[in-house]
C-alpha cells in the first residue's frame, strides 16, 4: 500500500519539472484565489476573465520582439492589462457607461488583436503555447519571476487588505476616512494584471483566470465569512494544482486543463452538496419542520 501511494503521490516529483511545476502551481495558488474571492464579492467575476484577454497584446508584443522570452512577454502583459484597464476606466467615466461594460468591449478587441499579432509572427504551436501555456515548461527563470510576482501579490494584497474590504462593503465610509477609494480600486486591478501575466506561462492567458475564479466561487458553498472563503479557496487551488499535475502525469493529459476542470469538478460537487446555497442544501431548508431553527 505504501509502495503503490509512493509511486502516485511522490514518485513523480522525482523530476525536476515536476518539481518547478510543483512550485509555480503553489505560488500562483496562494495567490490568486484572494484575488477571486474580492472579483466575486464586488460583482466583478468576469472582470478577470476580460483582463486575462486584456494582457494578450502586450504578451504577443513581447514575443514578437524577443521570441519566448518570459520577462519580455511579461512586461508586455502588465503593460498591456493596466493600459486596457485604465483605458476601460477612463472611457466609463467620460461616458458613463458602466465599466464591466467598457471592459468587456475592450477584452474582445484585445482578444482578437492578440491573436492576430502571434498568428502573424509565429506557428499554430505558439499560438497555442501563448493561449494555452505549459505548466510542465516552466524553467528557472520563469520559476523565479512567478514566485517573485506571487510574493508581490501577496504582500501588496495584505497592506492594502483592510481598505479593500472596506471600499467592498462601504465606500462612502472609506471616503470619509480621506482614502481614495480609486486608488485602492486601481491598485486591486494592477494585483489582477500581475496574477494573471505570472499565470499566463502555466496556464496561458484562456485559462490563467480560472485558477483565481473557480476556488473563489467553490469557497462561497462553504463559507459566509472573508476569512473562511480565502483560507477554503486557497486550500481548493492547492489540491487542484497538484492534483492536476498528478493526474497528467499518470494518465498524460495536458497539465493546465487538468488542473482547471480538477478545480471544475470542486465547483461541481459543491454547488450539489456544499454547506451553504448548493442544491443539498436547499434540500435540508425545505424539508425541516416548519418554525425548526436552521443550521449555522
Amino acid at each position: 500500500m505504501l509502495a503503490l501511494l509512493d509511486a502516485w503521490l511522490i514518485a513523480p516529483f522525482d523530476y525536476g519539472f515536476m518539481q518547478r511545476a510543483l512550485v509555480a502551481g503553489l505560488a500562483l495558488s496562494l495567490a490568486a484565489p484572494p484575488l477571486g474571492v474580492f472579483l466575486m464579492l464586488r460583482g466583478m467575476s468576469l472582470i478577470g476573465d476580460a483582463m486575462a484577454h486584456a494582457i494578450l497584446p502586450g504578451v504577443a508584443l513581447g514575443f514578437l520582439a524577443a521570441g519566448f522570452s518570459l520577462p519580455m512577454m511579461s512586461l508586455g502583459g502588465i503593460l498591456s492589462g493596466l493600459f486596457i484597464a485604465v483605458l476601460a476606466g477612463s472611457v466609463s467615466q467620460m461616458t458613463g457607461h458602466k465599466e464591466d461594460s467598457a471592459m468587456a468591449s475592450f477584452f474582445l478587441i484585445s482578444l482578437a488583436a492578440g491573436v492576430m499579432l502571434v498568428s502573424l509572427g509565429g506557428s499554430s504551436v505558439d499560438l497555442t503555447h501563448v493561449l494555452f501555456g505549459s505548466i510542465l515548461a516552466v524553467d528557472s527563470t520563469a520559476l523565479i519571476l512567478i514566485a517573485g510576482i506571487s510574493s508581490l501579490i501577496v504582500i501588496i494584497l495584505a497592506v492594502i487588505f483592510r481598505a479593500l474590504v472596506v471600499e467592498c462593503l462601504d465606500p462612502l465610509f472609506l471616503r470619509g476616512q480621506r482614502v481614495r477609494g480609486g486608488l485602492v480600486h486601481g491598485t486591486f486591478l494592477g494585483l489582477v494584471v500581475l496574477n494573471l501575466t505570472a499565470g499566463f506561462q502555466t496556464l496561458g492567458t484562456l485559462m490563467a483566470v480560472g485558477l483565481m475564479m473557480l476556488p473563489a466561487t467553490t469557497a462561497r458553498f462553504w463559507s459566509q465569512r472573508l476569512e473562511g472563503l480565502i483560507a477554503i479557496a486557497i486550500g481548493v487551488a492547492l489540491a487542484a494544482s497538484t492534483g492536476g499535475l498528478l493526474l497528467s502525469y499518470h494518465l498524460s493529459l495536458p497539465s493546465g486543463p487538468a488542473i482547471i476542470l480538477l478545480a471544475g469538478l470542486g465547483y461541481v460537487l459543491s454547488a450539489l452538496f456544499g454547506r451553504h446555497h448548493s442544491l443539498t442544501a436547499r434540500w435540508r431548508r425545505h424539508a425541516m419542520p416548519l418554525g425548526a431553527p436552521e443550521p449555522d
